[in-house]
């Protein structure tokens, strides 16, 4: 049956949707751009008195205080986190840069010696009465897509920090025109950084399948298995991303607190700790660039894990294009429905007071999940014919595209479960962190208790709506409903990332204000646009875990097809050790980038105490403290601490896949997914529940925080012991768990043609 969208309006409504995110995101950095960050009069001059309230009267000019110094000042201030920032990414990518190439040497060599670099066509995979293109192309082909995915990422990763570097101080002077205004700023930046990269998602990886076609023709079922590569790239790059930005901040965000706050007893981002920039340049080369490219590793492998089962089902046995393309039409949908969401934000409501910010960010998840619904609806009906058949190892299922439909809502619906389960557990305004914050009346030993219970209870009701949700799309459409599960989870990816940029463009914001010595109204301004940016950022972590295990499981439904195991046998020693191994790689992982936060660190408290213990004059403030070697610490500590967890999620599949053969690594890969998803839950929320304990007792806003505060007494103190315990948990080893899972399990995909035919060596010896 013939679908109601033709092959030529799929050609042209992707690139369409891709192009109009491009637009959508030029103009929102065109709309932060007019707030000027310089000594000039016109953005506060009456001539432009408009609606988004460029004119309005500035807090500083009713207290009297110089405008033109405070400006200058955050310009500065701007400028050095931006530097810091730029020269940290590009360290690491000339690092990362090296690896890639070393990898897709790598890639060549390992699926070119499949059928010995043989020129001539082969039999295909799935059905040994067609001819498919010789295993060579299959490893350029690879090779190409990779190197695509990895630099896609990595110019993700960068425009984001170079967005969020460009928004902050601007984030900082709307603040003096009122709340809204500052919320208006930050926002828009975010956008701009989610449009932008789902949209260059999108935009490369169909127009790579386009260009492979020309090629491939049609063997579909070689050029999809080509195509997994460039979600190989995208999420080796989002590893180092990761853990690189993630030991990056957390190592000067410790340094700073504990000596700053703790023994010195001066306020977050005050100028004089010589840590501060360090921490700023942190946030966003660790949340933004880390995070970008993260979530585009998962869009990338979600696509690609979808496409592959797809080529091998009756969409590309039948070669439909516009079925083949259902994957990239609900990215498109979502870019469109991302767009109108957005419009709710910035332009259709205006937020007045403190308390409208929080609401705002969150019916941005609702409003764009029951939008979404409804265009899922839409590109199921026009882009699917009303009954084919999917690929289930070894079998075709018949399925309705109805049930498509309901595969791709439970995994939209079971994000935005997951995302207000976790705002549940690390926001203030509910009981488990005010909870946490009362525990610290005993001192930091029962905080921490609190925390680490408090973390594991939150993984619950997630592990339950994943497990909800793979077992619906599995029932009703094999793997391949569980692969759009995984994009329905991301199709809003748009929104996620802009809310998600929200929060450190935020905290950027009220250090700059500190720094730059603004009034205490605007700091109260920017210290809550930063609480609601926590809570947000804890929730973009819970789409980003929830969505990887999704991701990871269908990639390993694709994984045992292609190695042409027919089932994975928990009582067979060779799974069973390998499941166990499997289980124990997070642990591992989260104890070599924990070891990692404490020993830079070390490094970090060191270097402060020094400058205040050596440098005349710098706690009374007649000083300037050495900012430039704190952000040296931190960035040489980080580009040397990620290689040793980068280097074992890349080398276990390979070892174990080579020595041990397909069915251990079905093992391992089963083992991690399980524990994976649990550690990074609970990792993420104790950190995000400890963070917001010690800024309820901070803002004393409730009678309650009242008799926990102010600043400084001892429950404070144990507050932020805690925040301080759950920085590297939140901000390092619980994101990064995610690329682990996703990565060993499209690394096994990618290269399962390979293990399968040499693979197993000390079986066959023994």
């Amino acid at each position: 049956m013939s679908t109601l969208l033709p092959d030529l309006g799929t050609e042209i409504v992707i690139p369409v949707c891709a192009g109009i995110g491009i637009v959508f995101s030029l103009f929102q950095w065109y709309l932060v751009s007019r707030v000027k960050v310089s000594s000039e009069r016109g953005a506060t001059s009456p001539s432009n008195n408009n609606k988004n309230g460029y004119g309005d009267c500035l807090i500083e000019e009713e207290e009297g205080i110089n405008d033109q110094n405070v400006v200058a000042k955050c310009a500065d201030i701007q400028n050095a986190i931006s530097e810091g920032a730029t020269s940290f990414l590009f360290t690491e990518y000339q690092y990362v840069g090296i690896f890639m190439i070393a990898f897709a040497i790598l890639i060549f060599l390992f699926l070119g010696s499949v059928e010995s670099f043989s020129t001539k066509s082969q039999p295909c995979t799935y059905n040994k009465e067609k001819m498919c293109k010789p295993a060579l192309a299959t490893a350029i082909f690879s090779t190409v897509s990779f190197l695509l995915g990895a630099v896609t990422s990595v110019i993700s990763g960068f425009l984001g920090m170079k967005i969020a570097t460009y928004a902050n101080a601007r984030t900082t002077l709307e603040a003096r025109k009122g709340v809204g205004k500052a919320f208006i700023v930050a926002f828009r930046s975010g956008a701009v950084m989610g449009f932008l990269l789902a949209a260059n998602g999108l935009l490369v990886l169909y127009i790579t399948i386009n260009l492979f076609k020309l090629y491939y023709g049609d063997d579909w079922e070689g050029l999809f298995e080509a195509i997994t590569g460039y979600g190989l790239g995208g999420s080796s790059m989002a590893l180092f991303g990761r853990v690189g930005g993630g030991i990056y901040t957390k190592a000067a965000d410790v340094g700073a607190d504990l000596v700053g706050k703790v023994e010195r007893n001066i306020p977050e981002d005050d100028p004089r700790n010589p840590a501060v920039i360090a921490d700023n340049v942190g946030d966003n080369v660790g949340d933004i660039a880390g995070m970008g490219s993260d979530l585009f590793g998962s869009y990338a492998e979600s696509s690609c894990a979808a496409l592959v089962v797809a080529s091998i089902s009756s969409f590309g046995i039948e070669h439909d294009f516009t079925s083949m393309c259902y994957p990239l039409l609900i990215s498109s949908m979502g870019i469109l429905v991302c767009l109108i969401t957005t419009l709710f934000a910035t332009d259709f409501f205006e937020i007045k007071v403190v308390k409208e910010i929080e609401p705002a960010l969150k019916n941005q998840l609702i409003i764009s999940t029951v939008l979404m619904t409804i265009g899922i609806a839409i590109v199921t009906w026009t882009c699917l014919p009303s009954s084919f058949t999917i690929f289930n190892f070894g079998t075709q299922k018949v399925v309705k595209n109805w049930q498509l439909f309901l595969c791709v809502a439970v995994g939209l619906w079971a994000g935005l479960i997951i995302g207000f389960v976790t705002e549940y557990y690390t926001s203030n305004a509910y009981s488990p962190v005010q909870d946490v914050a009362d525990s610290c009346r005993t001192g930091a030993a029962t905080n921490v208790i609190f925390g680490l219970a408090l973390g594991y209870k939150s993984v619950i009701i997630p592990i339950f709506a994943i497990a909800i949700a793979i077992f619906v799309s599995f029932s009703f459409a094999a793997m391949y409903g569980i692969a759009v599960a995984a994009l329905g989870m991301l199709s809003t990816i748009a929104t996620g990332l802009a809310i998600d940029a929200y929060g450190p463009i935020s905290d950027n914001a009220g250090g700059i204000a500190e720094m730059a010595g603004m009034s205490h109204l605007i700091r109260e301004r920017t210290d809550a646009l930063d609480a609601a940016g926590n809570t947000t950022a804890a929730i973009g972590k819970g789409f980003a875990i929830g969505s990887a295990a999704l991701v990871s499981l269908a990639l390993f439904g694709a994984f045992v097809s292609r190695a042409a195991i027919s089932t994975v046998d928990v009582l067979t020693p060779q799974v069973f050790i390998g499941l166990i191994v499997g289980g124990m790689l997070p642990y591992w992982f989260s104890a070599m980038t924990m070891k990692s936060v404490g020993s830079a660190a070390l490094k970090m408290v060191e270097e402060v105490r020094r400058q205040f213990n050596t440098i005349p004059g710098l706690m009374e403030g007649l000083a300037k403290p050495d900012y430039a070697t704190c952000v040296k610490i931190s960035t040489d500590a980080s580009i040397k601490e990620m290689i040793p967890p980068g280097a074992l999620v890349m080398l276990t599949p390979l070892i174990v896949g080579i020595f041990f053969g397909v069915e251990t690594l079905s093992g391992v890969l089963a083992g991690a997914l399980v524990s994976g998803v649990q550690i990074a839950i609970s990792a993420s929320n104790t950190g995000g529940a400890w963070d917001n304990a010690k800024k309820y007792i901070e803002a004393g806003a409730s009678e309650h925080a009242r008799t926990l505060g102010p600043k400084g007494s001892e429950p404070h103190k144990a507050a932020v012991i805690g925040d301080t315990i759950g920085d590297p948990l939140k901000d390092t080893s619980g994101p990064s768990l995610n690329i682990l899972i996703k990565l060993m399990a499209v690394e096994s995909l990618v290269f399962a043609p390979f293990f399968a035919t040499h693979g197993g060596i000390l079986f066959k010896i023994f």
